[in-house]
């Protein structure tokens, strides 16, 4: 399995190189050659020689191996097993990413891991990657990350204490929750580094992607992603989606599922659309937004036109540039990179693009801030199940596109006591978490910094 740049100006890699190179030298990002498949075997579609009917009953680790060993082809396959226990055996449940039924919804519950947030899944997983590769390989790895939140907490606990690899994550100052924030910078090792940058999210992205894409730079400061650029994220998000499908409809019968899926900056859906193609029977992707309202738009109107961010209850998601869109990109406009860098090109200039035609996969929705805290309240009075801010977005988009034919799955991205100032709003009393409640007194570290690149390019020197 190789894999190519969206904007095809590099020679394709194997999936170690793809996982330590993150964003693409020609500033696109990494997608396999081909997508394989568990449905039967096509041309240049690589072919498990299983199908979905073959991993209904496997372990939530044994399936991680059954879908990502279709695209690793250079971890011989008892290290893969390795990482992968080694990666899980870190959450407070076996099954890993269990699923409950709230309110008519089925919830996808992915935040059981050490920052209790979904980007454990992926980060637990890619830490150890890092590690393995170095192990294998030598040499050191300066980490470089962006996080609107929870992003930032789950690489510096996926990479923490570890040889050879620092991190440097930024966050934008003042607009994550105040328990994301103690999350990152009370993680006090010598290998970590918190950076709050005097902007918004986007800001942080830009930074992150405008360093990466000066190769020299890149190359001699030894710097990797740990952002959804890294397509070790997508691929590890992926499992889950057949893992949820699976036990819902053992207890349905039904044929197609479809999700929900809160997200801002399109990783989390991206996995989605990759199980989708890889022959999970979806329905549809309920694509949900907050105000920060892209995403939605895009699918809706065809347009991808940048505004301003809106700071909301659902932090994570105060994004207005999408930064593994142009993954889904390159698929709509026929895996054409020339037609990708063209729509690129032009959102650069013009801040906006367009698409014609529509995807049948997908539904689009916002929830804004009354109807987000609305949802919270319902769920919690009726079921007595707090959800987070975030969740609550896409549980109050999925009632609106219902199937009698499909259940519904609703990805929970977080534990409610990340925000708790969202939660007093909607239900009058605070959610608690153990490993949350003892981060009250902790002591933190973190640098404030300029929204510069020269600024951040000087720092990175002097800490490496």
């Amino acid at each position: 399995m190789k894999y190519i740049s969206t904007r095809g100006r590099m020679e394709p890699v194997g999936f170690l190189d793809a996982v330590m190179t993150g964003l693409a030298p020609d500033g696109g990002l990494l997608l396999p050659e081909s997508l394989p498949s568990f449905a039967k075997a096509s041309a240049g579609r690589p072919n498990s020689g299983k199908t979905l009917d073959d991993l209904r009953g496997l372990s939530y680790q044994e399936l991680a191996f059954e879908v990502m060993s279709l695209f690793i082809d250079d971890i011989p396959a008892e290290d893969l097993k390795a990482l992968i226990e080694k990666s899980y055996s870190t959450f407070r449940t076996p099954d890993v990413t269990p699923v409950i039924s709230v309110n008519g919804f089925h919830v996808l519950e992915l935040w059981h891991g050490p920052t209790l947030a979904f980007k454990d899944v992926a980060l637990q997983f890619l830490g150890n990657l890092f590690e393995y590769v170095l192990e294998k390989r030598g040499g050191e790895l300066n980490i470089l990350g962006a996080t609107s939140g929870d992003t930032g907490s789950a690489a510096i606990y996926g990479v923490h204490g570890k040889k050879n690899i620092r991190i440097f994550i930024m966050h934008p100052k003042g607009r994550t929750s105040p328990v994301q924030e103690k999350q990152m910078t009370s993680v006090l090792d010598d290998n970590v580094f918190n950076l709050a940058v005097e902007g918004t999210f986007d800001d942080c992205q830009h930074l992150m992607k405008s360093i990466f894409s000066d190769v020299a730079f890149k190359t001699e400061h030894s710097l990797g992603s740990v952002n959804s650029v890294n397509w070790a994220r997508v691929l590890a998000q992926i499992v889950y989606y057949f893992y949820a499908a699976f036990r819902v409809q053992e207890n349905t019968g039904a044929l197609k599922v479809q999700f929900s899926v809160p997200t801002g900056n399109f990783g989390d859906i991206m996995a989605g659309y990759i199980a989708a193609q890889m022959g999970l029977p979806v329905k549809k992707l309920i694509l949900a937004t907050n105000e920060n309202n892209i995403l939605s738009r895009f699918f809706n109107t065809g347009v991808y036109s940048m505004g301003e961010v809106v700071p909301t209850i659902s932090p994570s998601m105060d994004i207005q540039v999408a930064s593994n869109f142009e993954r889904y990109l390159y698929y709509r406009v026929g895996q054409d990179a020339v037609k990708l860098c063209e729509q690129m090109d032009s959102f650069a200039k013009n801040k906006t693009l367009t698409v014609n035609g529509t995807d049948d996969l997908f539904a689009a929705g916002e929830a804004n801030t009354v109807q987000t805290l609305v949802m919270i309240k319902k769920c919690y009075e009726t079921e007595s199940y707090i959800l987070d801010p975030h969740t609550a977005v896409g549980v109050a988009v999925a009632e609106r596109f219902q199937s009698s034919e499909a259940p519904t799955i609703c990805l929970a991205t977080a534990h409610p006591a990340k925000f708790n100032e969202a939660i007093q709003q909607a239900i009058g009393t605070a959610a608690h978490h153990p490993a949350l409640d003892k981060l009250a007194n902790a002591e933190t570290r973190c640098d404030t910094i300029a929204n510069d690149e020269a600024t951040v390019r000087e720092y990175l020197i002097a800490k490496t």
